[in-house]
């Protein structure tokens, strides 16, 4: 069910398929568990972070109200959110929190990427 809501999603280049494993350790040691392989059917094509993104959120849906941010400390860092780190802001896990789809986060950053490359074009050399 998990991999088919993924699959509907219409991702570029992936697909996903259900797997279950049984760890050998850490806390789910020795239970079978579920989830997906992502299997890139064109990498030219495969957005890997936003393939990320449609992951998280299809984890927060499933998970509901039983679903948690990983809470502080990350590293050396007591006071934000371990996510918002990774994501190096909390934008887009509140966009997550808001329902708001992967596609649309992804073009939301869009106009500020545009502005980087122009920006970065004048230190290319090759």
């Amino acid at each position: 069910e998990f991999a088919g809501k993924l699959n509907r999603r219409s991702l570029p280049g992936v697909t996903f398929r259900p797997l279950f494993f049984i760890p050998t350790f850490h806390k789910w040691k020795d239970r079978l568990i579920g989830g997906v392989q992502a299997h890139v059917t064109d990498r030219r094509l495969f957005k890997p972070f936003l393939t990320g993104l449609a992951l998280v959120s299809a984890y927060r849906d499933a998970g509901g109200r039983e679903f948690k941010w990983n809470p502080p400390p990350y590293e050396y860092e007591y006071n934000l959110l371990p996510f918002d780190i990774l994501a190096g802001t909390d934008r887009i896990r509140i966009q997550i929190e808001d329902n708001i789809e992967p596609g649309e986060i992804e073009d939301s950053w869009q106009p500020e990427l545009e502005t980087f490359k122009k920006t970065r074009e004048g230190y290319l050399i090759y």
